[in-house]
């Protein structure tokens, strides 16, 4: 293994482990929201987020009001938006669902870049894209297997949900990439630094807001760290676990390895989220869940080995 491996390939796991916490959060703040639980980890984040601007001072004269929309829309769509969609998607779907669909990721970033590039032919992807949506099949069928009625119920909510957040993922990694080749002389830190910013003055904005609608449980349980102590600590340790480290852990993961192996160990934070969730619900995934995860997450190996022997093919054709 040589040493670009060494550090990438632990960068991406510490990334994907970091970023699948997202799934267990709604179960272990006890009677508290998401929403209050957003408001800790993404203020902690903007607290991060001004502290890494103080050696950027001079940087941060030359930003133009359009530099700052487009950080605040990413901010939404990357961090804030985001978050919510897959702790809500958690909460209805269950531990194994939600971080099934969040799997897609990689895949669905694949063909998005195929419709526009036509990388490889659209029949190379039909056994992985089976695959995928033979495992997606597998793990719903248990979870309406198990609660019926109710469980469809909630899926009708839990799956859009999950849906979004892919949607949004995919958006914001294809956004935020657009936006840096934009301004080629931006410090990638600087541009996290303002992201993590926003999230935070985003989540303070929306204070008021969510206080007039109820959608903040803080009045009514307590600020004090006796009632409040999960909310405070899990939200500190994703604002620095996931929203700077996993940030930080993914850009050496993608310095140091190969765009397809970094996207195939990413998928590893749907084996994080599934382990996680299951533990928090105490109890082992049934064993048409566990075919599902492993059916979805060999489909994605597959649908990602397709566009990386397409690219090489590419690449020596042109080479020739």
């Amino acid at each position: 293994m040589t040493g670009s491996y060494k550090a990438g390939i632990p960068a991406a796991l510490f990334a994907a482990f970091a970023w699948s916490l997202n799934f267990v959060v709604p179960f272990v703040i006890g009677g508290y929201s998401v929403f209050d639980f957003a408001l800790i980890r993404f203020g902690v984040s903007g607290v991060i987020g001004l502290c890494l601007l103080i050696p950027e001072r001079q940087a941060l004269r030359h930003l133009a009001l359009g530099d700052w929309a487009v950080v605040a829309w990413l901010a939404f769509i990357g961090y804030v938006g985001y978050f919510l969609m897959v702790t809500g998607a958690a909460l209805y779907c269950g531990p194994v669902i939600a971080p099934a669909f969040l799997g897609l990721v990689p895949v669905v970033l694949a063909i998005t870049g195929n419709l526009t590039q036509r990388a490889v032919p659209w029949r190379h992807l039909a056994l992985p894209l089976a695959l995928v949506a033979l495992g997606l099949l597998l793990a719903n069928s248990t979870a309406l297997a198990a609660q019926g009625l109710r469980s469809a119920r909630s899926l009708w909510i839990g799956i859009p949900l999950a849906s979004m957040a892919v949607a949004s993922w995919v958006w914001f990694a294809m956004a935020n990439e657009a936006a840096l080749a934009a301004r080629p002389a931006m410090p990638s830190r600087l541009w996290t630094a303002l992201t993590l910013v926003g999230c935070g003055a985003q989540m303070v904005a929306l204070l008021p807001i969510g206080l007039a609608i109820g959608l903040f449980e803080f009045p009514s349980l307590g600020l004090g760290w006796s009632v409040a102590a999960p909310v405070y600590s899990w939200g500190a340790a994703l604002a620095v676990l996931a929203s700077v480290g996993g940030v930080w852990a993914w850009n050496v993961a993608a310095r140091n390895l190969p765009v397809a192996l970094a996207a195939q160990l990413i998928v590893s934070e749907t084996a994080f989220g599934v382990v996680g969730g299951l533990a928090v619900h105490g109890r082992w995934p049934t064993i048409p869940e566990a075919m599902g995860i492993t059916v979805l997450i060999s489909g994605v190996v597959a649908a990602i080995h397709v566009f990386h022997v397409g690219r090489n093919s590419r690449h020596a054709g042109a080479s020739a």
